[in-house]
């Protein structure tokens, strides 16, 4: 596998050669800081360029063109990595070799064209995107977002994180917000989209067994249409504010059987090590899988929950806690669950639950390797996050010692308990 990044005056463009694939996989990434009232607008534009193109003008337009291109697949998504907003849009499709001479530059003109090129309407020297269009994707995005309202275990740890620190980075839902897609019309979201491609900073991806020389001529000649000026880009990791000296306590009802309880921990200063790697061999022995010890303690000994959970936040310096249990075992669930909070505090686990840990990390970084999206992931956040390589974290987490994980452990502090109770026990 051979890595080169590219830098031009608009954007850069990454080139990961391999002939690993039979496809070539490209993604084009935009990001800003991160907004509130602009997630909305986002994941807007998301479902609009997707739905169709002036070229292609309805969704089933849209499919012949990719069956034409040998079943292109191609996808668009928006989501927030700590202080900024992302957006991408991708296509895979196979390498010319094994369908036809032009093929590369037809499917990468699609994709080119699909963010260029969009449905819209010109009315007294005011462009709009296509009101149709607009009305098809504006209900998608509506039924997403009350769909997550819908969804208990988003819903839990969404309202988790709005009590943890409400109005900062932390607490923004990335579908967006009902309040803010009443407010946008076809007019103003294509002034937001034009704003994109003024603004935002732009990163290219190709990944497959490509010609420098030949991929680079097909972008240039694909993507003149950006204007932005690259623009240096500021870290993406958030500090969250301090701790709570007694963790805040919510509870909220909803319709449902199984009770959803959520921990939210916030992390002192970790350094860079920490925060890539000794919080991964933390976070798994304390609840990363069927060995870990809260599965073994709330769940198998003392039959306090369905499922439990724990997860490191890097990016924003926190870790969540879920469960479900019963409403009635609240108290006891969260009790065990500090409890081994504080055994990890006191080193109270041994070296193969480490070996564990470091084994399930190595196995799937190993997997990232098996598919272009995972390896685009990847470089994404090389760039993006200065993330190491592949080659240096399997170095890395072996690094990873007992004294590392204690030290780490006496950083996590609980700093808010959220329950979303259900009205009966489910058993019930």
């Amino acid at each position: 596998m051979k890595y080169k990044k590219i830098s031009t005056y608009s954007y850069n463009l990454h080139i990961i050669k391999t002939n690993k694939f039979k496809t070539v996989t490209m993604q084009v990434s935009f990001k800003r800081k991160l907004k509130k009232e602009e997630i909305t607008y986002r994941n807007m534009i998301v479902n609009m360029l997707c739905e169709s193109t002036s070229i292609y003008p309805s969704k089933r337009l849209m499919t012949i063109a990719t069956e034409n291109l040998y079943d292109l697949y191609y996808r668009g998504m928006n989501y927030i990595s700590g202080k900024y907003n992302v957006m991408n849009f991708a296509a895979t499709f196979l390498n010319e070799e094994y369908t036809e001479k032009g093929m590369l530059d037809e499917s990468i003109k699609f994709l080119a064209d699909l963010i260029f090129k969009p449905n819209i309407e010109k009315k007294r020297n005011e462009i709009s995107f296509n009101r149709d269009n607009f009305e098809q994707s504006y209900n998608l995005l509506k039924d997403n977002i009350i769909s997550q309202k819908e969804n208990p275990d988003m819903y839990s740890k969404t309202r988790m994180l709005e009590h943890m620190e409400p109005n900062s980075y932390l607490s923004y839902r990335s579908v967006g917000y009902l309040e803010d897609l009443e407010k946008i019309d076809n007019k103003k979201l294509y002034k937001y989209y034009e704003s994109i491609l003024n603004s935002d900073i732009i990163d290219i991806f190709v990944i497959g067994n490509v010609n420098e020389r030949h991929i680079r001529k097909i972008i240039e000649n694909n993507f003149s249409n950006i204007k932005t000026f690259k623009k240096p880009s500021e870290s993406h990791f958030v500090n969250p504010k301090k701790v709570r000296f007694v963790p805040k306590t919510i509870k909220e009802q909803q319709k449902i059987n199984q009770s959803k309880l959520v921990l939210g921990y916030k992390i002192d200063k970790m350094t860079n090590f920490e925060l890539r790697y000794v919080l991964n061999v933390y976070s798994y022995i304390l609840g990363g899988g069927p060995d870990s010890k809260l599965f073994k303690t709330v769940r198998e000994k003392n039959s306090l929950c369905y499922y439990i959970s724990s997860v490191g936040q890097p990016l924003n310096s926190i870790m969540t806690i879920k469960a479900g249990i019963n409403k009635n075992d609240f108290k006891k669930a969260l009790s065990l669950i500090k409890k081994e909070v504080y055994n990890m505090k006191k080193g109270k686990f041994n070296s193969d639950d480490i070996i564990k840990a470091k084994i399930t990390y190595i196995n799937s970084l190993k997997e990232l390797e098996d598919s272009p999206d995972s390896l685009l992931s990847l470089y994404a956040g090389i760039e993006y996050l200065n993330s190491d390589t592949l080659e240096d974290r399997f170095t890395k987490i072996n690094r990873v010692s007992k004294e590392d994980v204690i030290k780490l452990a006496s950083k996590i502090h609980l700093d808010t308990i959220y329950l979303l109770e259900g009205e009966e026990n489910e058993e019930e």
